[in-house]
């Protein structure tokens, strides 16, 4: 069964195919679909329901989105839902590096180091009709970046409990801790009667 992402995520694709390996992930470059709509929403929540909202505008079919990012307690919660863009200027987006450098300078002497990923997922088909899910994964934010697994801010945020960051992590071990993991897997008992009975309709 096919399952539409909202996402030119190569990354997120990998990582939701193993934990709905039952299911074939499709990107919207797979189908030669150009996507990039705007996120202007003020929540991960908004921003997950444009994207879920306008894939299925697109295809007609049913489209699972996720907005995330890291959110530090220290700086009021940012880079929250600017997590992607964070330090950019003029459009132009930082890489993975770069923004993980800027964020340790936004930070640099401050004691506080509390932070968590969030992740808000929204399974959309059609007007009125809608699941979403919204997980954490509260961790430490580290002075360093450590390990070379994952992407984007895993580098940076350690967890206590396992003495790793979140890129030391195996790819078992982020599917079952992490916001996105813990995310598709609340919504996953859900998703064959869904996408079943948006097929009907």
């Amino acid at each position: 069964m096919e399952l539409y992402i909202a996402s030119g995520n190569r990354h997120k694709q990998q990582e939701i195919a193993e934990i709905l390996p039952e299911f074939d992930i499709i990107l919207p470059e797979d189908k030669n679909i150009v996507f990039n709509p705007e996120e202007t929403g003020n929540s991960f929540f908004e921003n997950a329901f444009i994207k879920a909202e306008n894939l299925y505008e697109i295809t007609g079919k049913p489209a699972l989105a996720d907005d995330s990012g890291i959110c530090v307690d220290a700086l009021d919660g940012k880079p929250g839902i600017f997590s992607a863009r964070f330090g950019s200027e003029n459009g132009d987006k930082l890489s993975d590096a770069d923004r993980n450098n800027y964020l340790l300078r936004k930070m640099a002497g401050i004691k506080n180091r509390a932070c968590r990923f969030v992740c808000c997922i929204v399974l959309y088909g059609g007007k009125n009709r809608f699941i979403s899910v919204q997980e954490t994964l509260e961790g430490i934010l580290l002075e360093e970046p450590r390990g070379k697994n994952g992407f984007g801010y895993d580098p940076l945020v350690f967890l206590p409990e396992l003495g790793k960051s979140v890129a030391e992590l195996n790819a078992e071990e982020k599917n079952s801790l992490s916001h996105r993991g813990k995310a598709v897997r609340t919504l996953a008992p859900a998703l064959p009667g869904f996408l079943s009975e948006t097929a009907q309709t």
